[in-house]
């Protein structure tokens, strides 16, 4: 499947003893693969080097760009659907751009998803997702 990762869920899944990180193993080894967007890797390097270090950041953004199961797309097209938090829009746009089956979150701000006819875009949270690997 393709699948877009807030923030969140990225950090969530990556940590080896995480109870997640089996999200984190079928991007390595191609069940899944990872949508991502300039924007958004850009957010993930940021994030995670304020939560670990920049040499952890640095070494799962590398991880991410040189993944054969990365799929990279270049939204040319901004929704604006989350107005709580407009950063989370790159998701939704990566997501759109990607053909994306879902966005795996827990981010309540993305719930206004499923109030729309278009652009189709499904969320999915982290804990069932888990169910489906």
């Amino acid at each position: 499947m393709k699948l877009v990762l807030d923030t969140n869920t990225l950090i969530q899944c990556i940590a080896h003893r995480s109870s997640y990180h089996e999200l984190w193993r079928s991007f390595l080894d191609g069940r899944n693969q990872l949508c991502v967007s300039t924007e958004i890797l850009a957010e993930y390097a940021e994030i995670l080097e304020n939560k670990t270090s920049p040499t952890f950041a640095s070494l799962a953004i590398d991880v991410i760009v040189n993944n054969p199961y990365t799929l990279f797309v270049t939204p040319y097209y901004k929704f604006n659907i989350i107005k709580i938090d407009p950063d989370d829009n790159k998701f939704v746009d990566c997501a759109v751009a990607a053909n994306a089956h879902f966005i795996v979150t827990d981010d309540r701000h993305f719930n206004v998803l499923f109030e729309l006819g278009f652009p189709k875009v499904s969320i999915i949270k982290l804990d069932t997702m888990m169910d489906y690997l």
